[in-house]
């Protein structure tokens, strides 16, 4: 009988543990999938791709203004994005960079040829050209709506990830890809500090902010902090395993950085009135 009791304590101990284990996985579950943002009635927002580079372009505008500003456009779509502009009546304030990119030419140069009236922007820190440089704490304007600018140094020194708070999402450039994160092996690269700059300026949001990077090579779209935090095989780990597996990547050499890297100190075109 007291046998009979004990194993019946047990297998209820087991039983609770599961329900324990489960709810915890719910809970999780539900900040990825269901607690999202949803955008404001007079936000825009339309993720453009370039097959080429795998990069991501991003138009965000204010419905009732009609400002709008892009995020890391290139060179050779410059034209397409232009022409959505002129489609939607919108009217281009910025044309913002998250970093120097070695990997495409950037169409900040020549969108400014092609809508007057519109600025480059990017980090001050970059050693890249731009009209208008911004720092860690500034906020870009484009009608009701505010970007901040949060420094995410590691990939280069000049990397920044711009967060629109009221929308609950997060552009973080090459700093945090789709379950990777931007090499640190040339370009002022360094793993520690990329780690760090994640973890205090990424993590730190919300676990429900969606995050959209500048490349992913996998046809994925958007994250979230949640999912990254847990399911990123390199930054979930400890800083000191991080390191370790950023420095034993033997990546190739970027085919396109001895192009892009000049093109890019000068907003992307080496002659920009």
């Amino acid at each position: 009988m007291i046998r009979a009791v004990l194993r019946y304590r047990e297998h209820l101990s087991k039983f609770h543990s599961e329900i324990n284990g489960n709810c915890e996985k719910l809970l999780f579950l539900r900040t990825m999938v269901t607690e999202t943002t949803s955008f404001s009635p007079n936000f825009f927002f339309r993720q453009l791709f370039d097959r080429e580079s795998c990069t991501y372009t991003y138009l965000l505008a204010d419905v009732q203004s009609k400002e709008a500003l892009i995020i890391d456009p290139v060179i050779e779509l410059a034209e397409r994005d232009a022409q959505l502009v002129k489609d939607l009546e919108l009217t281009l304030k910025y044309a913002v960079n998250t970093h120097m990119h070695a990997d495409h030419i950037t169409g900040t140069g020549l969108l400014k040829k092609l809508v007057p009236g519109c600025k480059s922007v990017i980090s001050k820190s970059s050693g890249a050209q731009a009209d208008v440089y911004v720092q860690p704490g500034d906020e870009i304007s484009f009608g009701s709506h505010q970007l901040e600018v949060r420094p995410t140094p590691g990939h280069t020194n000049g990397c920044v990830s711009y967060i629109l708070h009221k929308q609950g999402i997060a552009f973080t450039g090459d700093a945090l890809l789709i379950r990777g994160c931007g090499r640190t092996d040339f370009q002022e690269g360094d793993p520690k500090t990329l780690y760090n700059s994640v973890h205090t300026q990424i993590f730190s949001l919300p676990d429900n902010f969606l995050l959209y990077p500048a490349h992913d090579y996998k046809g994925q779209t958007v994250t979230t902090v949640a999912e990254e935090k847990k399911y990123n095989p390199r930054l979930s780990k400890s800083i000191e395993e991080f390191v370790k597996i950023m420095e034993n990547l033997n990546l190739a050499y970027p085919k396109m950085i001895d192009k892009a890297l000049p093109a890019n100190k000068v907003c992307g075109l080496h002659e920009v009135n």
